[in-house]
This record gives structure tokens, sequence and C-alpha cells, in this order.
């Protein structure tokens, strides 16, 4: 199975690119790992943000592929902690799917496509994050729940 992570446009501020990119260089250790930015979306004036959710939707869908496992991440969605998180990855790995793909929506969220299209929604914490942090907290938390899964010592109980 491979992971992806997919996320609107690039990250911003550049400091936390080489954390990512750290991250993302530890869990190609133990499966095939990619993050795909869309491009940035540029709205003039004071856009209305269901029409910024609809245009980031429409990228981002289509990133997608027909056999994909979706999980959004979403304040709405359900939340674990680290152990179970990673029962849960180990649940979606054991059910085959060729990508599952973690989408990581814009800062109003996502569109009601993109939520249908989803088969799981996974929330990070009840805060809110700004959507560049998250890319960051998603990259340790799959890390972290990766080397539960093989028993490595990062993460201690």
């Amino acid at each position: 199975m491979k992971l992806v992570l997919l996320a609107c446009g690039k990250t911003q501020p550049a400091q936390l690119e080489p954390l990512i990119a750290d991250f993302s260089k530890r869990i190609k250790r133990y499966l095939p790992f990619e993050i795909i930015y869309t491009r940035d979306l540029k709205f003039k004036g004071n856009t209305d943000p269901d029409f910024m959710r609809q245009k980031e939707g429409e990228v981002l869908l289509s990133q997608l592929q027909p056999q994909d496992q979706v999980w959004i991440l979403d304040e709405a969605g359900r939340q674990f902690t680290s152990r179970g998180f990673a029962k849960r990855l180990q649940k979606a790995m054991n059910a085959g799917p060729k990508r599952l793909v973690l989408i990581i929506g814009g800062a109003y969220g996502f569109s009601q496509e993109v939520r249908e299209k989803a088969d799981f929604s996974l929330s990070l914490s009840e805060m809110t994050f700004n959507h560049q942090v998250v890319r960051l907290m998603a990259v340790e938390q799959l890390y972290r729940a990766l080397s539960i899964l093989r028993g490595d010592p990062y993460h201690n109980d």
C-alpha cells in the first residue's frame, strides 16, 4: 500500500518544510509515501468561503484515483490515541487498498463533494489548527503510528 498526504497549496511558512521532509523520509522506511501539494488557487478580494471550498475541492478530487481509500483530516472527525490511530491505520493497510490518501483541506475546510468521497474522517484534536501546521502534525502522527506497529522505540507510553 502507498500512503499519500494530499494538501491544498504550498507549505507556508517555509520553516515547516524541513520538519515535514524529515518525517516523510522516516515514513518511507516503513512503506511508500508521497506528499502531493495542489496548486495554489488565487482568490481576489472577499471571496465567498463556499466558492473557495468548491474550487479547492475540485482540485483535490482531481488527484484521486478510483480505488483510493480516502481519509479527510477534519476537526469534526473521529479522534484517537496514538495507539488507537495505529490500529486504525493497520486495519486500513490490511484491507489492501492500493493507496490510502489522507487529505488536508484549505483554510475553510472541505467541499461537500470531498466529504462525500471520504471513507473516513479523522480529527487530530478538538482544537482548531492552521491547515499548514496540520501537515506537520499529520506526518508526525503517521510516523508515530507506523513505529508503534513495527515496535520501534519512537513512541513512549
